[in-house]
Formats: C-alpha cells, structure tokens, sequence
C-alpha cells in the first residue's frame, strides 16, 4: 500500500444537486462535495428517522475533508472506516434516545482523494460512478435483496429493476441488527477521472448507458448533475433524487500561490443545519445549488448559466466555522447530540473519532448514557415490580372476597354415599375446595329414589344453614314415606295368599264331613277327632269352626 503523496498533484472539483422528488414529503438524501471528500448517504426510516441518520453519517464523514490532506493512504482508508462505524453508533445511541427514531438507517458512498488514490466506501444502495477516459464503470455492488438475487442467477439485472423487492436493503447504518462494517476499496487515481455519486432514486430510474452518455456530454459540473436529477424525475423516479459530481484536475504548478480553492456543499437533509459541519472543518460551508425548473426552455438554461445566481433560485446559504460566529456576535451553534465535537486548545475544531480527545469524549458520553440506561433500567424494573405486586394484591383480594362469598352459601350432597350438608359452594380453584362438610346424616343415598340422587350428585344449594337442614328433614320425610309406601305394597300381598289357604282348609273339612254323614261309627269317631282339629282352627276362622259342628251333628 502506498505511503507517500504521489508524484502527481490531483486536486478534486465537486458539486452536487438534491432535490425532494415529487412524492416524498421530506428530503432524507444528505450529500457532501469538497475539494478532498464527496459523500452521499440516503435516510431510510419515517418522517424523522430518515433525514437524521443521514445527516448523522454526513457530519461523521465530514473531518475527512480536511484530515487527509497529505496523509497516509492506509491511515485514511483505516480512518473512514472508523468514521463510518462511529456514525453507526451514534444512530444507534441516538434511536435508543429517541424511541420515535426507532429503525433509523442510512446508506453511505464516499470517496476521498488522498495522495494521488481514491478511497472508497460503501455500505448500502447507493453507488459510485467512475468515468475514466471515455469509459463509465460501477465502483460499488449494492447490499440489496435483488443484487443477491442477481449474483446468485436466480433473476436478470433487467428483471431487478421491476423486482417488488428492490428497494429492500441488506446492509446499512442504523438501528438494525445486521453487519454495519463498509466496503473498503484502494484505487489509483488518474487526472481527468470524473466519479458520479447518487443515491438510488436516480440510479434506479436510469439505465447504466444513460447515465455515462450524460457524465461525458456535459463537461459542467452543475450541468450535469443538474441534467441528471431532472431526467431521473422524468423518468417517473418516486424517491429523493441526489446526484454528486466530482472531477480530478492535475494542478501543473502544486507551489502556487492560486490554487484550486472552493468551498465546501452540503445537501439534502444536513444542508438543514451547517454550522456543526463547518465547525468540524474549522471553515466555511455553503448549501448546494437547487434543482433548477425542469421545464425551463434551453434558451432560459444558458441564460442561468450566465447570470451569476437564476432569478428564480434562492441565494446559497453559507455558515462560518464557530470562532467566526463568536467574533461576529452570533450565537454558538450548540454541540449535535451524536458525535461530539471538539474544540482543540490550538482552536482546531474536530469530531474525528480516531482524535483522542474526540475519543474520549465519546467514552465519556457512553459512561453516561450507561448510567442513564442502568438508571432507567431499575426505574423501570421497580414500575413493574409495583405493578406485579399491585396486580397480584388484587387478584389476592379478588380471591379473598369470592371465597368469602362462598361460604355464606351450604348445599346438600353425597358424603361416603349418604346425605351431609356441606358450607360452601360445590366446586374449586385450581385444585382448592370451596367448601367443607359441617353435618353428616344417616340417610343411605341409595335409598332414595333415583331422582333425588341426580339432584344430591350435583349439590342442591341454600342461602342458610338452617334451610339445609330443613331440607335434610323433607328428605328424611320422604324417604319414610317411600318405605312406608313400599311395605304397603308388599303386605297386601302377603293378605292375599293367606284367604287362599283358608279356602283350601274348608274344602278339606267339608269333604271330612261328607264321609262322616256317609260312613260307619268309626268313621264318625274320626270324624269327631276332624271336628275338633277343624274346632282348633275354629279359633281362627269362622267358617271353619262351623264345619266342625257340622261335623259333630252328623255323627
């Protein structure tokens, strides 16, 4: 890896042009264009969300502008990749913040000239354009649904441009739970190289081809930014629309007093608030140009051209660096919120994360923010500790009252097969009986009838003690009744075969009296003896005791 300037001095021109689109409400594109650093990163995430993380990544970026010059190139690669992991945390800590932000994200593109290379990162959808002699090629792969689905040949590139999921993203910077480490490429940097930045509400309107006949037909910087936002709105683009151009330009005398010299654009969302971008660079920042009206005739373009600020455009807006706004008596900008910005004991104003007393802050702000959270943690813990015991003390009480309740109530039912009285109601609670025996009788369930078992099975409820009871007599009454009833039944049946047997006894004595009319004297003699058998049973029967006169008569 090189490690010294090149021989060749390339200075970097750039611009860049965002413009709302005609669907979204708020412009969550941020796009950065200086002499050493252009960037573009594009929000994702709501109203709110969107606009901050890319402003967040932006200003994350920012000290690059002015830290490379001169510098290593590994460092530098090594530095944008800590600016872009340090951006990542600060969307993070501050959607934690800022429970609304929840789900921020942003993509990120940047490439810095740095001693004669490009250095290049990306993480996201955005991309990166090199036109280089004549030639346009893409210096980014998208982390996206469809360039999976592209790379692994399950769909055609032209097939990605309708895909119903081509605007999912896999890798980006934010408040998701996925890989936020960037793309990191080295490339040598050649004069008259020209890098073309968008985000993908251009790029994905506008066919490759499109784009490298624009970069090579409008040498204008402006022009061809301001050319290429316009078509991608014509061609129906729904989203922001940014676009960044920048061109490398060998300076032939590097020791000149006139160098290249301009100052830096912001865009998009982070051109909302400059002055913390142009505290980091210690150095005035100016708002990009706007979108000029897409309509306008070529006649009224060139004459835009000419003029040194259209009629119709309002004037950029330029911020100066703090000890600028101090001397002028204007009110210091206060500190982002994300990554701090330090202010040096020399003036130099930095919010480079690989600074130490930047890194310190940043340590010192985590301390509290941990503080905050474990704070907030057992605030919150003691809330639903009180809510636990809140809910449990009115499902004690709850529990308390219905068992009270209760056992205001008795019923009759089955104890070990005969009839008790119970308190309580017949049932139970997770396994726990609401009521318990207080009197047992001895009323044999089994004999009652069958109608009256039903009834006891299922508990026959009372609002007192005292009604049990009198029921447990009713019961006790009609259980006599049913025996007494049964008894009945089965005593007229005894009566009935006793008068048979009686008959039976005065068939037989008449017939013993016939054969003592007709028979001799000893016959009559045992006639006699039957006389006074039929006499003995005369004690019990009438008609029998007057068969036995009868008997005697005759003999």
């Amino acid at each position: 890896m090189p490690n010294s300037v090149a021989s060749q001095t390339l200075f970097l021109y750039s611009t860049t042009v965002s413009d709302v689109g005609t669907v979204r409400s708020n412009n969550q594109d941020s796009a950065f264009a200086g002499e050493h650093l252009i960037a573009i990163c594009d929000g994702m995430g709501g109203h709110a969300g969107g606009d901050t993380a890319s402003t967040i990544a932006i200003r994350s970026l920012a000290h690059i502008e002015h830290d490379d010059v001169n510098g290593d190139v590994s460092t530098v690669a090594r530095m944008m990749e800590t600016s872009v992991m340090a951006a990542h945390d600060a969307i993070v800590g501050k959607a934690k913040r800022e429970r609304k932000l929840a789900g921020m994200g942003t993509t990120m593109t940047a490439v810095a000239l740095v001693a004669g290379y490009w250095v290049l990162a990306h993480i996201g959808d955005s991309r990166a354009y090199l036109l280089r002699d004549g030639r346009l090629t893409r210096m980014t792969q998208d982390h996206s649904y469809v360039q999976h689905l592209i790379d692994t040949g399950r769909i055609s590139p032209a097939e990605a441009r309708n895909h119903p999921q081509r605007n999912v993203v896999m890798r980006v910077l934010g408040d998701f739970d996925i890989d936020p480490h960037p793309d990191i490429a080295i490339r040598a940097a050649h004069p008259t190289d020209r890098w073309m930045l968008c985000s993908d509400g251009l790029c994905g309107v506008l066919e490759d081809s499109t784009i490298e006949q624009t970069l090579t037909a409008y040498s204008d910087q402006e022009e061809c930014a301001q050319q290429l936002v316009s078509m991608a709105l014509k061609a129906g683009s729904t989203d922001n629309v940014t676009a960044v151009i920048a061109d490398a330009t060998l300076a032939l005398d590097a020791d000149a007093f006139d160098l290249p010299h301009q100052t830096p654009l912001v865009a998009g969302a982070a051109s909302a608030s400059l002055e913390p971008i142009a505290d980091i660079l210690n150095e005035p920042v100016a708002t990009a140009p706007m979108l000029r009206d897409a309509n306008a005739s070529p006649a009224q373009r060139a004459a835009a051209l000419i003029q040194s600020q259209p009629a119709s455009q309002p004037s950029p807006r330029v911020a100066q660096p703090s000890a600028v706004r101090e001397e002028n008596g204007e009110r210091a900008n206060p500190d982002t919120g994300e990554i701090p910005v330090i202010q040096k004991r020399d003036g130099h104003v930095t919010d480079d994360p690989n600074d130490p007393d930047v890194a310190k802050a940043i340590h010192h702000e985590r301390q509290t923010q941990r503080k905050e959270t474990r704070k907030r943690g057992r605030r919150n813990r003691l809330i639903a500790i009180l809510i636990v015991i809140a809910a449990l003390a009115l499902a004690t009480g709850g529990a308390f009252g219905a068992y009270r309740w209760s056992q205001t109530k008795y019923f009759i039912g089955n104890a070990d097969g005969v009839v008790a009285v119970y308190q309580g109601v017949n049932t139970n609670v997770f396994g726990l009986a609401l009521s318990h025996e207080v009197k047992r009788t001895n009323i044999d369930i089994d004999s009652l009838p069958q109608a009256w078992r039903d009834q006891l099975q299922d508990g026959i409820t009372f609002n007192s003690y005292d009604e049990a009871i009198q029921h447990v007599q009713v019961i006790r009454q009609e259980k006599s009744n049913f025996n007494d009833n049964s008894n009945t039944s089965k005593s007229s049946g005894d009566a009935g075969n006793g008068t048979s047997d009686s008959s039976d006894s005065s068939d037989s004595s008449d017939s013993s009296g016939s054969n003592g009319t007709d028979g001799d004297s000893s016959a009559g003699s045992s006639q006699t003896d039957g006389g006074t058998a039929d006499g003995t049973a005369g004690d019990t029967g009438t008609d029998a005791s007057s068969t036995g006169t009868d008997g005697g008569d005759a003999q």
